[in-house]
């Protein structure tokens, strides 16, 4: 996979927005948009080497139109390179949508979940939870924190059920709805 395609798979900058009547995160289930790649194979210039298969240059493209124009209703998005297809998650944007599912390429599936919450705002509710590694110290340990991509913040700790309750009144009702307490083992050195 390309740089590019890498790095939209871990983390793309985006700004902050918010969208009335969107979905939640936790409801999305079902795509809004499902739409199946008509560009010709290797259409697609520029965007990768010549040996990249056409899910590698769709998601070198949407590494382009996420971090550029379409930053703000970006949230993240899973890949699945098995059945040749990405899940995007997003706030909802037909702008958005037509670009993704004019540029895919034949053979790549696009599935796109409609969010209420961007990228950048996942970043900074994460940043600031990551900020406060020792804060809770005493009451549970904090392992690790990073996004899956969905629209959730992953909060890695060693005791969920003290945990929980405590992060989701922190951090206030409206970034609860994104945090997911789980259980995380304690890091070991190889």
């Amino acid at each position: 996979m390309g740089t590019s395609a890498a790095g939209a798979v871990l983390a793309l900058a985006a700004l902050q927005g918010s969208s009335a009547g969107a979905q939640t995160v936790e409801d999305v289930s079902s795509p809004a948009t499902e739409c199946r790649g008509t560009r010709p194979e290797g259409s697609l210039a520029g965007l990768g080497s010549p040996e990249d298969t056409p899910l590698e240059r769709t998601l070198n493209h949407l590494d382009r139109l996420t971090q550029g124009r379409y930053a703000d209703v970006f949230t993240g998005l899973e890949v699945d390179e098995e059945g040749s297809g990405v899940s995007i998650y997003r706030m909802p944007s037909a702008s958005l949508d037509a670009a993704v599912c004019s540029t895919a390429e034949k053979g790549v599936t696009v599935r796109l979940y409609d969010t209420d919450v961007n990228e950048a705002d996942l970043t900074a509710l994460a940043d600031r939870i990551s900020e406060d590694m020792t804060r809770w110290d005493g009451t549970f340990q904090l392992r690790e924190v990073g996004q899956d991509g969905r629209g959730h913040v992953l909060v890695g700790v060693d005791d969920p059920e003290t945990a929980e309750p405590i992060l989701r009144a922190a951090f206030g009702e409206r970034n609860a709805r994104y945090i997911r307490v789980e259980y995380a083992p304690q890091a070991e050195l190889l």
